[in-house]
């Protein structure tokens, strides 16, 4: 052995095949190693690394073994020659990669030890070069997950069968890696939990190393999901909003790990507005765009994805934006509206029409700006237009189909303004509805828009003390009878400061009646003090003593009632202690056994 001898290496020649170095100041492999050697092992050396095709010429070698040295790097042609290499042990040493794809040299290869390395990852094409190991050691290194592929190949082979005759199919160590617990860890979660005599764990009590919350917990404890692509949640396809206003735009989508979600424009202009994200409690994911005041210039297309380690998904939105719609026009008559009812609707409540024809037309002021809530916090006015009302004579007739108001009433708020409220079905919640008022008996009628959803609206700049005649019904459509109301702002007001006035007399009345017993129950008591104090005895014994029951001897010796027997309730009353009793009780040389309660 002169070069290994040169090297100052410590070797040993076994009979059998087998050749030991252990030189701590190794720093490459031995050369001129005998071309028969069956079993090569290379310890506790100084080793970095293996040059390529260092060991070509060992045809024979069976187990290669190079443990605890301080090797880094390995050529992918290190294993070129080896065809009959059973055994590759590399434990304890600072390897961060290995060479799979050199694993095809080696068709014999049946043991794999890469135990207390530094291997962070597994590459997904490691699992075409793994087919023919029986023991797999990957323990104690730094692998956070394992790829898809290698996970499916082992599951494979867990429910292949297995005959009493034949050893395990393969042996895997995995234990002591700082393993990320996710949805990418559900199926080596699954490999754990059943026993199979074609898959055995070295250790099968793994545990979590992160996240924090699950840190230490053992696999057989973890419910995990399994990885999911995003897949989008169905929404609306397109949005019309007109010119100034602020448009939403929404997009959901689920999956495992949950999807990153973004947006951006088809034409690729940047975004003009901002984004937020929310989650729901069943799993979506949802993301908002906002976009205050409206343009022309943002009409077109956006684009929503949802993203994850699985893949992506994307949806299309289109946005156009309109002109504000202004409605100025004269709306006209009722009864050119009337003329265009449905002749089967004729059987309206014909005596309300009387009082709905127009006596006089007098001068209107100019339109005024109605106030309506068009949700929290914030209000929108709606400007108001000439609506005439029927001819004389004309009947007041209903129309087909579902009734979207009901329970039209007033609310009172001052004397020129006054609140409708009415009720919607749930079916008819999606209809716009229009708002209808006049002076009654007038003939021009203002109208104002009201939006689908709403149940309220107040109309202000109303004359005080005058009658007015309002109707609620659906936009296009004529009122019905039981969709108009009539009211007088005076009532409202009035109403309420009688209710107030009501309020202050019962209380009065209250008080007034509620007082003289009062006093006379005080009174009463005062004076039956007063007496009580008046009448009583100079000496304690004199009062205490009145009246008392006593059981006394009678001259033949028998005990009898004393004649003044008295009342149960005045024995009560009148009861004194037996010490009282010792000191008074006696008279006449005759004492008188007396009890009291």
């Amino acid at each position: 052995m002169p070069g290994a001898i040169a090297q100052g290496s410590k070797q040993t020649h076994l009979s059998q095949g087998t050749v030991v170095c252990s030189d701590a100041d190794m720093t490459l492999p031995p050369a001129n190693v005998p071309l028969d050697t069956c079993r090569l092992r290379l310890e506790r050396t100084a080793l970095r690394r293996v040059p390529g095709e260092a060991f070509r010429l060992l045809g024979r070698l069976e187990q290669l073994w190079m443990p605890y040295n301080a090797l880094s790097e390995l050529s992918a042609l290190m294993l070129r020659g080896l065809r009959s290499l059973r055994e590759l042990r590399l434990p304890g040493n600072r390897l961060a990669n290995f060479p799979w794809a050199a694993l095809t040299d080696t068709p014999q290869l049946r043991l794999l030890d890469l135990q207390a390395n530094r291997l962070s990852a597994v590459p997904p094409e490691a699992v075409r070069f793994l087919g023919n190991l029986t023991f797999l050691d990957l323990s104690s290194n730094q692998l956070l997950r394992l790829p898809q592929e290698l996970l499916l190949a082992w599951a494979a082979l867990k429910a292949e069968p297995f005959l009493p005759s034949h050893r395990a199919r393969l042996v895997l160590g995995l234990h002591d890696n700082p393993w990320v617990c996710d949805c990418q860890l559900y199926d080596l979660a699954r490999l754990l939990v059943d026993c199979a005599p074609t898959l055995i764990f070295i250790e099968a009590r793994m545990r979590c190393a992160s996240p924090r919350n699950l840190a230490g917990v053992a696999f057989s404890q973890l419910e995990l999901q399994k990885c999911q692509g995003p897949e989008l949640r169905p929404g609306v396809a397109s949005i019309r909003s007109p010119l100034g206003s602020t448009v939403f735009l929404r997009c959901g989508a689920t999956g495992v790990p949950r999807p990153e979600m973004s947006w951006r424009r088809a034409n690729g202009r940047p975004l003009n507005g901002t984004v937020h994200e929310e989650f729901s409690g069943d799993g979506t994911s949802w993301t908002l765009l906002g976009l205050p005041e409206v343009t022309h210039s943002d009409s077109g297309d956006y684009i929503c994805q949802a993203q994850n380690f699985l893949g992506a998904s994307e949806t299309l939105i289109s946005l156009l934006v309109t002109e504000p719609q202004t409605s100025t026009e004269d709306v006209g008559s009722l009864g050119a509206l009337w003329a265009r009812r449905p002749k089967g609707s004729q059987a309206a409540a014909a005596a309300y029409n009387n009082k709905l024809v127009a006596r006089h037309v007098s001068h209107l002021a100019e339109p005024t700006i109605l106030a309506t809530t068009a949700g929290p916090g914030v209000r929108k006015e709606l400007p108001l237009q000439h609506l005439h009302l029927s001819v004389p004579g004309e009947p007041w007739e209903a129309h087909a189909g579902p009734q979207p108001v009901r329970a039209l009433k007033v609310v009172g708020d001052t004397y020129h303004s006054a609140s409708l409220v009415w009720k919607v079905p749930q079916t008819a919640n999606a209809t716009a509805l229009n708002v209808l008022y006049a002076v009654f008996g007038q003939r021009n009628m203002r109208r104002m828009m009201v939006g689908p959803g709403k149940t309220s609206i107040t109309i202000e700049g109303l004359a005080p003390k005058t009658k007015y005649i309002a109707c609620v019904c659906a936009r296009g459509l004529l009122p019905r009878r039981e969709e108009c109301v009539i009211f007088s702002t005076d009532e409202v007001v009035d109403a309420e400061d009688t209710q107030r006035l009501i309020n202050v007399v019962v209380i009065s009345v209250a008080a007034i009646v509620a007082l003289p017993p009062t006093l006379l129950v005080c009174c009463g008591a005062l004076r039956r003090r007063c007496r009580k104090c008046r009448s009583a005895r100079p000496t304690e014994a004199t009062g205490a003593y009145v009246n008392l029951e006593r059981l006394g001897h009678s001259d033949d010796g028998s005990e009898e009632l004393s004649r003044n027997s008295l009342s149960e309730a005045d024995r009560l009353l009148s009861a004194r202690s037996s010490l009282d009793s010792q000191a008074f009780g006696t008279g006449a040389g005759r004492r008188f056994n007396e009890y009291f309660c």
